[in-house]
Order: structure tokens, then C-alpha cells, then sequence
């Protein structure tokens, strides 16, 4: 009895050892198989995540070139010698001579553009004036114009004077030329009016070169104000006043050229448009006082 409870008591001893031993196992070999796992990835495994890097390379030159291109475009516009530099670093007198440079610009176009309408208009309206000697009587051809035509203030004007010519003061004038002198003030007041602006322009076209050379002057001063002041000729104490002269004088002439260009062809333009005006006063003159237009009455003559 026991011999047997003995024996059963070495079985389950060496039962449990096994399965302590099935149970441990598994672990070491796990322990000892991690080593040659790692080495795998030295041979095999390696060469791919080394070739890895040399493919992201390519978006990286990319960022890289971006990041350039942004430091140039920042540079470009914290530009220290440029129109908003001189703006920002400027004084008083410097701001006050870009204003008025400025304020000349404007005017300039503004009247160009104003007057080139108007000359396209008057001679819009020499064209209807023509057939006013088509019609039966010199009022019922002006009736046809159209109420703020010049030709029709012209010859309303002009009938006006032959028909009112009475009173105690133009007793004193013939007829003809009181109609003569109503004509001619009509077209005076219209050429004026053509011409106005013209001496603006004139103006701006020969005095705009000097203001910006009057800028140059306060930035050429400017800068020998900062070589006395530093002791030294270096670039970078004049780079920023010599480039506040050279926009000063850059400006002017911007501003002069489209003034005298404008001058002259509009000056030219009026002179046309003008012509036919008078010429048209004429005939309307010469149909109040003889009863015939000019050139009616230098064929009459010949």
C-alpha cells in the first residue's frame, strides 16, 4: 500500500516536470529564434530601406526649391530701395513732391481723356451742320440740330441779333454788324471752352521734370547727409537716397511726357475741329448780312 501510493506520488512528480518543461519551452526557442530575426533584416531587408530615402529625395528638392522661390518674392517686396521704401523712409518733403507729381498725373488724363471726347464730338456735329443749308431757311435747318450742338448756338445767336436789333444802344451799330459781332461771341465762348485745359497740360508738361529734379536734389542731399554722418562712402548708406533721386526723376518725366504729347495732338485736333466752326460762322454771317452763304457769294463775284 505504501509502495503503491509512493509510486503514484513519483508520477505526478514527473508529470509536472514535463509539463513545466513543455511550458518553457516554447519561450527559449522564441528567445533564441529573435536574434535571427533581427539579423534578417541586415541581409535581406536592408537594401530596400536604404533605397528609400533616395526616393522621398525628389519632394524634398521640391520643398526646398519652393522655400526659395518665397525667399525671393519676400526680398522683392521688402525691397529697402524701392517706391514703397521711399514712401516709408521719406520725409515730408520727399511724400509732398510724390503727391503733387501724382495729383499732376491725374489731372493730365483726366483732361485728355475729357477733351478728346468733346473734339469728337464737335466734329460729330460739323457733319449734321451741313445739311442745314439743305433746308429752306437758315431756322428751320437749325431747328434740325440738336439742342446742345455748337453750330446750332452759333446760328441761333445769330438769328437772335437780326431780329432784336433795337433799343437805344444798338441804334447806334448797323445791322451787319451787330450780327457780325453776336456771331463772333458765340464762337469765341465755344473756342474757349474747346481750349480750356490745354494750358494745363502745357503746364504739367514743361514744370513736372523740374519738381522731380527737385526730388533728386533732396535725395542726393540725403545722401551726403549719411556719408557725413557714418564717416564712410559705403553702399549701403547711399544705396537707399540716391534710389529715392533716381525714382524722383524717373516720375517726373512719367508725368511730363503724357502731358506734352497730349498737348500737342489735342492742340492739333482743336485746330481742325476749330476750322470748320469758324468757317461755318462764316456762312452764317454772310446768309444774315447779304442773304447768301460765302462761298455762294464768291461764286456771285467771279
Amino acid at each position: 500500500m505504501i509502495t503503491r501510493r509512493f509510486t503514484m506520488l513519483l508520477l505526478q512528480v514527473a508529470l509536472a516536470f514535463a509539463g513545466q518543461q513543455l511550458l518553457v519551452a516554447p519561450s527559449v526557442y522564441a528567445q533564441d529564434a529573435a536574434p535571427a530575426d533581427m539579423a534578417a533584416p541586415v541581409d535581406t531587408a536592408a537594401p530596400a530601406d536604404m533605397a528609400a530615402p533616395v526616393e522621398e529625395a525628389a519632394p524634398a528638392e521640391e520643398v526646398a526649391d519652393v522655400a526659395a522661390s518665397a525667399a525671393k518674392a519676400t526680398e522683392v517686396v521688402d525691397n529697402p530701395y524701392g517706391l514703397g521704401a521711399l514712401w516709408a523712409q521719406g520725409d515730408f518733403v520727399a511724400k509732398g513732391t510724390l503727391i503733387i507729381l501724382v495729383i499732376m498725373s491725374f489731372f493730365t488724363w483726366y483732361i485728355m481723356f475729357t477733351k478728346l471726347w468733346e473734339q469728337q464730338r464737335l466734329m460729330s456735329q460739323a457733319g449734321a451742320a451741313k445739311n442745314v443749308w439743305t433746308a429752306k431757311s437758315l431756322g428751320e435747318g437749325t431747328s434740325k440740330l440738336a439742342k446742345n450742338s455748337a453750330y446750332r448756338a452759333i446760328a441761333e445767336d445769330g438769328l437772335r441779333a437780326r431780329e432784336h436789333h433795337d433799343g437805344k444802344l444798338t441804334d447806334n451799330i448797323a445791322l451787319p454788324e451787330w450780327v457780325a459781332m453776336s456771331v463772333q461771341r458765340s464762337v469765341d465762348g465755344i473756342t474757349s471752352r474747346a481750349q480750356s485745359g490745354l494750358a494745363f497740360l502745357a503746364t504739367v508738361g514743361s514744370t513736372s521734370p523740374f519738381i522731380g529734379l527737385f526730388g533728386t536734389v533732396w535725395g542726393i542731399y540725403h545722401a551726403l547727409v549719411a556719408i557725413g554722418m557714418s564717416g564712410q562712402a559705403s553702399i549701403d548708406k547711399v544705396a537707399g537716397p540716391v534710389g529715392e533721386a533716381l525714382i524722383m526723376t524717373a516720375i517726373g518725366l512719367a508725368v511730363a511726357v503724357p502731358a506734352v504729347l497730349g498737348y500737342n495732338w489735342l492742340t492739333r485736333r482743336n485746330k481742325l475741329a476749330l476750322e470748320d466752326l469758324h468757317a461755318f460762322a462764316d456762312d452764317v454771317k454772310a446768309y444774315l448780312i447779304v442773304g447768301m452763304r460765302v462761298a455762294e457769294e464768291k461764286k456771285a463775284g467771279k
